[in-house]
C-alpha cells in the first residue's frame, strides 16, 4: 500500500481548491458558497452523477441552473429557499383561482339578471307576439351560450391550476425526500434518523421489538490523512452501500454524520440483532477497498458497532446515548467488534457484553 505524507495530502487539497476557483472563474460562475459546494463535489470526484449533470449545463451555466442542481443534490442546505418558493407559487395560484371564481360568479349573476328581466317582460305584457318571444328566446340563448362557454373556460382554467398545484406537490415531496437523504451515500440522513428513532417509542410493541445499531468506520481520520478526502468519501459510499445491501427492506439505514451510521432494526431478539450486526462487521472487514485503476489498496477497512435494545432505554435520546456508549466500548476494546448494551438488572451487575468473532 502506498502511504502519502501529510504534506502531500495538504498539497493535493490546495490543488483541488485552486482548480475549483479557476474553473468557476473560466465558466463565469459567481464565487458563492453554494456554487463552491457544487464544484467541489463535482471536481473532487466524490459525486459522479453531479459531475455529469454539471457538464450537461454547458460552458456558461446560469445561476438558476446551478441553484436547481444544488436543490437536487444538497436539498438539506436549500430547504428554506425551497419552502419560500413553494409558498410564493401556492399564493400566486390561489390568487388566480380566486380571480377565476369571481369572474365566473359575475357571469352567473349577469345571466341571472337576464333571466329575471325576461321573466318580468313576459309577466307584464298582456299581449305577447311571436316577434317578442323570438327576441326573448334569442337573448336567453345568447346569454346561456355565453354562460356555458364561460363555465367551460373556468373549468379548463381550474384544471390547469389543479395540475400546476399537483406538480408542485410532487416537487415538494421530492424535495422532502432529498432533504432527508444524505447526498454522498443516498441513504437516509441525520434529520430523517431523528424522526425515525423517535417513532420507536410511539407504541409499547415498537419498544419491545426494536433496537438501535450504531456503526463507525475505524481510524477514518488516518484514511483521510493518508489518501485524501475524495478517497475517504468513496470509502464512506462503499460502507453505506454494504450496510444497505445487507439489511432488510424494512430496516432503516442512515448516515448520521461523518463516518458514523445508524440502523433501526425491528422484530429481532437480542441474539439475532447481535448476529446481524456481526455479519455487517464481518462483511465490511472482508471487503477489498482497492482502486480499480491504480490497484492501490486503501484497506483493510473495519467498523466498530454499538447496540442498544429499545426496551433497555427510556427515550430516543437515552437509546442513542446507550448505543453510543456501547460503540465507544467497542472502540476502546480494540475496534472491529460489536458491543451490546445490557441493562444492569438483566446482566447481574455487568453493564456490557462484548461480541467478537476472530
Amino acid at each position: 500500500m502506498t502511504v502519502q505524507s501529510a504534506e502531500t495530502v495538504s498539497e493535493r487539497h490546495s490543488d483541488i481548491a485552486t482548480t475549483i476557483a479557476l474553473t468557476m472563474r473560466q465558466m463565469g460562475v459567481s464565487g458563492l458558497p453554494r456554487n463552491y459546494e457544487i464544484f467541489y463535489e463535482a471536481l473532487s470526484g466524490a459525486n459522479p452523477e453531479l459531475s455529469l449533470e454539471l457538464v450537461g449545463l454547458g460552458k456558461r451555466p446560469k445561476q438558476d441552473q446551478l441553484d436547481l442542481l444544488g436543490h437536487k443534490f444538497f436539498a438539506q442546505n436549500h430547504e428554506q429557499g425551497i419552502v419560500d418558493s413553494a409558498r410564493d407559487t401556492i399564493a400566486r395560484q390561489l390568487d388566480e383561482i380566486v380571480k377565476i371564481l369571481l369572474a365566473e360568479r359575475n357571469y352567473l349573476e349577469k345571466y341571472g339578471r337576464i333571466l329575471d328581466q325576461a321573466a318580468e317582460g313576459l309577466s307584464t305584457r298582456q299581449l305577447v307576439t311571436r316577434e317578442i318571444l323570438q327576441k326573448i328566446v334569442g337573448v336567453m340563448s345568447n346569454a346561456t351560450t355565453s354562460t356555458i362557454d364561460s363555465g367551460r373556460q373556468a373549468v379548463s382554467s381550474l384544471d390547469d391550476k389543479s395540475a400546476e398545484l399537483e406538480n408542485l406537490k410532487l416537487k415538494l415531496e421530492e424535495y422532502k425526500r432529498l432533504a432527508d437523504t444524505d447526498p454522498l451515500t443516498h441513504i437516509w440522513n441525520r434529520r430523517a434518523f431523528d424522526r425515525r428513532v423517535a417513532r420507536v417509542y410511539d407504541t409499547p410493541k415498537d419498544v419491545m421489538f426494536s433496537a438501535l445499531i450504531l456503526a463507525d468506520i475505524d481510524r477514518f481520520k488516518d484514511i483521510n490523512d493518508r489518501h485524501g478526502h475524495p478517497v475517504g468519501d468513496k470509502i464512506i459510499q462503499i460502507v453505506a452501500g454494504i450496510l444497505r445491501a445487507c439489511s432488510r427492506e424494512d430496516m432503516f439505514v442512515a448516515r448520521t454524520g461523518g463516518e458514523e451510521f445508524a440502523l433501526v432494526v425491528e422484530g429481532g431478539s437480542v441474539e439475532s440483532t447481535i448476529a446481524f450486526a456481526d455479519r455487517l462487521r464481518l462483511t465490511i472487514a472482508e471487503t477489498p477497498f482497492v482502486n480499480s485503476q491504480t490497484r492501490i489498496a486503501y484497506g483493510p477497512v473495519t467498523i466498530s458497532i454499538g447496540i442498544c435494545m429499545a426496551s433497555d432505554a427510556e427515550s430516543p435520546e437515552d437509546l442513542y446515548a446507550k448505543a453510543d456508549r456501547a460503540l465507544y466500548r467497542s472502540k476502546v476494546g480494540g475496534r472491529n467488534r460489536v458491543t451490546m448494551h445490557v441493562a444492569p438488572a438483566s446482566a447481574r451487575g455487568k453493564d456490557w457484553m462484548l461480541y467478537k468473532r476472530d
